[in-house]
């Protein structure tokens, strides 16, 4: 395991200073990382082979589950997840709108529909009132996205779905090694989904994910939906399979990242905490304190100012990026769905307003607070004028 992450020295060159710095992030692994590669190369198996069984094995393990099921990214592992408990054309999905469009390709290339609930303003997670209010006689199940690492609710979200006997597809793409109650995320749901992308708490070398759960017949119902539908080679039994395998050299490298997955999300949450500290006379909205709950994979804060900002950070050399602009239900691309015509005041006001800070577990303490310095002055400015 690497030594203490906190003390790495400053960078003097702040034009560098990105959201999220692959280079220092996998720098110290090369060694270990180009050794597993240089495995998989030598061993001639590159898909679904003894990289793949082992990494299922050990993430399963890691997420309490009893199944893990690789596949090529998270935006797959939705849309796979939703075939596996039948969804299709006619379903809707409750979902929320401000998580970047990946659960709405996954719902419409199922064939679904989605049905968006609002946000509360604190975590910008999914209500579970609106939830409550929102299920239909059609709805097929709830996808809960744990955005920015945060978790949804889980226990109280569970008491909507299971009176309701709607499922929950948890989204984990954010929260790889969240807990709550000291339970995964991925392992409350009946299906958890991750992406394995290289920016993510767990990242690969490229496009990676996988899909976790408890249901033995689900598991069954995933492995054959990754490989065409598939009851053996060359056999296909299902008429919704597809081509979403994860590959050796992606498992190989994910293996060995995973043994340092909860030291950095350690270090995520002093780095959210320090600039929480550093940003608390702001002006600013900024996260509340990180339990095990949440991994800091994004520090978002809120303000008016938003835009002014990102322009003044950027002068400083400073990169920062909105986590996400346009709500789902007014992308171009929605927009004339008869689903997208919705009102989600709360989703719409955070969307203007959100701005993402550079967060990844190699940050000094010294360029958290240049960053933090830099944004409170310019904020604390902005509300005198």
């Amino acid at each position: 395991m690497r030594s203490d992450l906190r003390r790495k020295p400053m960078r003097t060159d702040t034009a560098q200073l990105l959201i999220n710095d692959l280079g220092r992030h996998n720098g110290p692994l090369l060694a270990e990382l180009g050794a597993q590669v240089r495995g998989v190369l030598e061993s001639g198996w590159y898909i679904l082979g003894k990289q793949v069984e082992t990494f299922e094995k050990a993430f399963a393990a890691y997420c309490g589950t009893a199944h893990c099921v690789g596949v090529a990214n998270g935006t797959d592992a939705l849309e796979v997840a939703l075939r596996a408990i039948g969804a299709g054309p006619g379903d809707q999905i409750i979902t929320a709108a401000n998580a970047g469009g990946y659960s709405v390709t996954a719902i419409r290339c199922a064939g679904a529909e989605p049905l968006f609930v609002d946000i509360t303003p604190g975590s910008m997670l999914m209500d579970i009132s609106s939830v409550r209010s929102r299920l239909t006689p059609r709805t097929k199940a709830i996808i809960a996205t744990h955005l920015y690492g945060r978790m949804v609710d889980m226990p109280e979200l569970l008491s909507v779905s299971e009176t309701a006997g709607v499922p929950v597809i948890e989204d984990c793409a954010q929260a790889h090694g969240a807990r709550i109650q000291g339970r995964t995320a991925g392992s409350w749901g009946r299906l958890g989904c991750f992406s394995f992308y290289p920016t993510k708490n767990l990242g690969a070398l490229g496009d990676a994910g996988a899909i976790v759960t408890n249901d033995s017949a689900l598991d069954v119902e995933v492995r054959r939906l990754r490989q065409y539908g598939w009851t053996k080679k060359y056999q296909s039994g299902h008429t919704l399979g597809r081509n979403s395998r994860l590959d050796e050299v992606q498992a190989a490298v994910l293996g060995v990242k995973l043994r340092y997955l909860d030291q950095w999300n350690v270090r995520r949450r002093e780095i959210a905490g320090l600039y929480s500290e550093f940003l608390r006379d702001s002006v600013a909205s900024v996260p509340a304190p990180k339990g095990e709950d949440d991994v800091a994979h994004l520090y978002v804060i809120r303000t008016p100012h938003r835009d002014a900002l990102r322009g003044a950070l950027a002068e400083r050399g400073i990169a920062t990026d909105v986590h996400y602009p346009i709500p789902d239900h007014q992308q171009l691309s929605c927009r004339r769905a008869p689903w997208a015509a919705c009102s989600l005041p709360v989703t719409e006001n955070c969307c203007r307003e959100i701005l993402t800070l550079p967060c990844f577990p190699e940050m000094s303490d010294g360029e958290v607070q240049t960053v933090a310095g830099a944004a409170s002055a310019f904020l604390r400015k902005a509300a005198k004028q």
